[in-house]
């Protein structure tokens, strides 16, 4: 499968995990929430909410347009520190982000 189309389907994926365990919201933050600076928005946003409302609508945006995708990200290191131990949906969420993270991984060698 071609990467856009694995992006795409990983996206999906960290969607339904975030529905399946009620943490996809029907109403965005207010719009001060999206003028933050600090990364993921951690200041203003719940990893979660930054999942749903930045970073996937933004990368379905990139594929839409099919511009280049991001060289290098990883999103999981993250969200291992983000989210506690006990929270809901952590182990499944973690695994969609590592596996979206894999697609990301360039070769250096």
């Amino acid at each position: 499968m071609e990467r856009h189309a694995l992006v795409r389907q990983h996206l999906h994926i960290i969607e339904q995990v975030l529905r399946d365990h009620q943490l996809w919201q029907g109403c965005a933050p207010n719009a001060e929430a999206f003028e933050s600076t600090q990364p993921f928005c951690l200041d203003t946003m719940q990893p979660h909410e930054w999942l749903q409302w930045v970073l996937i609508p933004r990368m379905h945006a990139l594929l839409d347009a099919q511009h280049p995708l991001p060289a290098d990200f990883a999103l999981a290191p993250y969200y291992e520190m983000a989210l506690d131990a006990a929270h809901v949906g952590r182990t499944p969420l973690l695994k969609a982000l590592q596996e979206l993270d894999a697609l990301f991984v360039s070769d250096k060698s």
